[in-house]
């Protein structure tokens, strides 16, 4: 068989774009992508009408200021890989990003006026590396988190017209939480332990000197997790909200790191529950996730009572309470598109032009897998009948999950007659930690098993075609359905896989050191010391019993699913003739370039066309 590969090296980061689309004849699925949204605002501490966000307007993802007093819109950053890393210091007077190469991830953080103006270095003296945090504090100190490969991770603390002080150094992952109100005292979350799936945390002065520990793992002996979620917002106020998993569930708790007192607030709510500071620290917002769908409450710390925020069903990507008390949220369901919405009524910032068009709603699935009950999120398409063409869409992290939530692709292929099914496999977050860590050292082959179960009642429920099965999915998703295809078959009539990881051993030699933690994590060592894990999990291993096509796309300059680890795979492809197609484009882990994506989603499309036939029609 023939490899079909489309490198296009000389213009792969700026796909050409209508100067005015003809949206008469652009098929629903592309407006989807195309039309302009935005995320929630981030907005400054101490200036809240100025506020950061990220929009898609000009076709590609790029920060934009926003003066609420005035209502101008800027757009700050300009690059043709886009840009979506950026951060308000208190005072609001610049707006900081990250600038990376095309995607790589590794550069340094940049600061201009908050009214524009040129660019600047936000760190002098810093060199480039991938991020590990970012603090800024009220008198323009910063503290900057980095890591690479030679040096681990490295905290520095940056002051105005100084040389960066080096305050924090070790070889296994950390980063930068949070900063205190009056600037005194640093979060940090750290793996010391070499548990990169649950850190322990450590607060200490600006010079670097402990003040207080705090670690679940007991010198990772526990697999239990803490996260920092934010100090108080009062000058001289010790309390910082953190995250813990001592209930078999993510929660908040109040640590005062000056007298070691924990606060347990014994929030009694079934799923994974976040929280940050109301700006007054008389109360906390409370986000809950439970079942692919969330909600929001108010904690009145005082009398010590749980308000439910009213919010439709479906999912609530991110929330942050105003001065004033009202609570802005981007909100979005399966069947429609995210809005940033306010409790205050009516929508807060509603991007002009094509709005997207809705999708079909969720219906959920639950099938009794080898370890416990799956949840599964099932789309049909409207007026099709059953079996259906049916893609398993599966989710990357793997600590994440699947929601009621929108999304265009999975939209795409219902518009094309096909059912969508994803899978929050054990590994996935929402459901438990015993849930999420269920997945170590039988890495990939945990998952692969209940998305089988999950296919298995796909296929007896009369919902999907047993001849016409598309496992997919980008990232972690692309290296499941990699191992999908070569541990099970005869299951699947097709494989598309976004940015995967092919050969596990030459991921870990190639990627970001943060992920050469994660993975020894996960699998128990390196290769060289557990390599029986590394090549059950690997699906370099099974390349040889792939039958099914196989569509592999890769961006030349990703830090997390390194290309030569992806060339390894397609290499044992070829030399035995498998059919495959694969796509290189210039850019990182995905791309946030539209017309990009699109691109990509139109070749996936075309290459289950030319091997499963058109889908049924919708009438």
């Amino acid at each position: 068989m023939t490899e079909i590969t489309d490198s296009t090296p000389e213009q792969p980061d700026a796909p050409e774009q209508p100067a005015t689309p003809d949206l008469s004849t652009m098929p629903d699925w592309e407006k989807r992508f195309r039309a302009p949204r935005v995320s929630l605002p981030d907005w400054a501490e101490d200036a809240p009408d100025r506020s950061l966000f990220v929009s898609n307007a000009t076709g590609t993802y790029e920060l934009y200021a926003w003066d609420r007093a005035t209502g101008e819109q800027r757009q700050a950053t300009d690059r043709p890989n886009g840009t979506t890393d950026g951060v308000l210091p208190p005072d609001g007077a610049s707006i900081w990003w990250f600038s990376d190469t095309d995607g790589d991830e590794f550069g340094i953080w940049m600061r201009q006026p908050f009214g524009g103006g040129d660019d600047e270095p936000a760190a002098p003296g810093l060199e480039p590396s991938y991020p590990a945090g970012l603090a800024i504090g009220r008198d323009g100190t910063s503290v900057v988190g980095r890591s690479t490969d030679e040096d681990g991770t490295t905290i520095h603390v940056v002051r105005t017209d100084a040389e960066p002080v080096e305050i924090y150094r070790h070889r296994e992952s950390a980063g930068v939480g949070d900063l205190s109100h009056d600037g005194t005292l640093i979060a940090v979350e750290h793996t010391e332990h070499g548990d990169a799936m649950h850190s322990a945390l450590r607060v200490v002065a600006l010079d670097g000197e402990p003040v207080a520990d705090l670690d679940d793992t007991k010198g990772g002996t526990q697999e239990l997790g803490l996260e920092v979620l934010g100090f108080a917002p009062v000058d001289g106020d010790t309390r910082l909200l953190i995250g813990h998993q001592r209930r078999g569930r993510w929660e908040p708790m109040i640590w005062d790191v000056a007298s070691g007192t924990e606060t347990d607030l014994a929030i009694d709510l079934p799923g994974d529950v976040n929280a940050e500071w109301y700006p007054d620290g008389s109360g906390l917002l409370v986000a809950h996730s439970f079942e692919a769908r969330g909600e929001l409450f108010r904690y009145d710390l005082a009398k010590r009572e749980l308000v439910r925020i009213e919010t439709p069903t479906g999912s609530v990507s991110g929330a942050t309470a105003r001065p004033d008390g009202a609570v802005e949220y981007l909100w979005s369901s399966a069947a429609q598109p995210p809005r940033v919405r306010s409790t205050a009524g009516g929508v807060v910032l509603d991007p002009p032009g094509m709005k997207a068009p809705g999708s079909v709603a969720v219906e959920d699935a639950w099938v009794e897998g080898p370890g416990g009950r799956i949840h599964a999120l099932v789309q049909k398409p409207a007026g099709a009948s059953a079996p259906l063409p049916t893609v398993f869409e599966i989710h990357g992290g793997p600590t994440w999950h699947d929601s009621d939530a929108f999304a265009a692709g999975p939209a795409a292929w219902i518009d094309h007659g096909y059912a969508v099914v994803r899978v929050n496999y054990r590994g996935s977050t929402g459901y438990g930690r015993e849930w999420t860590d269920a997945l170590k050292h039988r890495v990939g082959l945990i998952e692969l098993e209940d998305i089988a179960a999950v296919r298995e009642w796909a296929v007896t429920s009369g919902l999907a075609d047993p001849a016409k099965l598309v496992l997919a999915g980008g990232s972690w998703g692309g290296y499941l359905t990699l191992l999908g295809l070569g541990t099970q078959p005869e299951a699947w009539a097709l494989g598309l896989a976004a940015v995967p990881v092919a050969d596990y051993v030459t991921a870990y030699h190639d990627e970001m050191e943060a992920l050469k933690a994660m993975d020894r994590t996960l699998l128990g060592g390196t290769p060289e010391e557990v390599p029986e894990r590394f090549e059950a999990s690997s699906p370099l291993t099974y390349v040889d019993a792939v039958r099914a096509p196989v569509y592999i796309s890769a961006g030349v300059n990703d830090p997390r699913c390194p290309i030569r680890q992806v060339e390894n795979y397609v290499d044992r492809l070829a030399a035995r003739g498998a059919v495959h197609e694969v796509y290189r484009y210039d850019a990182g882990h995905g791309s946030l370039v539209v017309e990009e994506r699109i691109k990509q989603v139109r070749l996936e499309i075309a290459f289950a066309t030319a091997h499963l036939g058109e889908g049924p029609s919708l009438g």
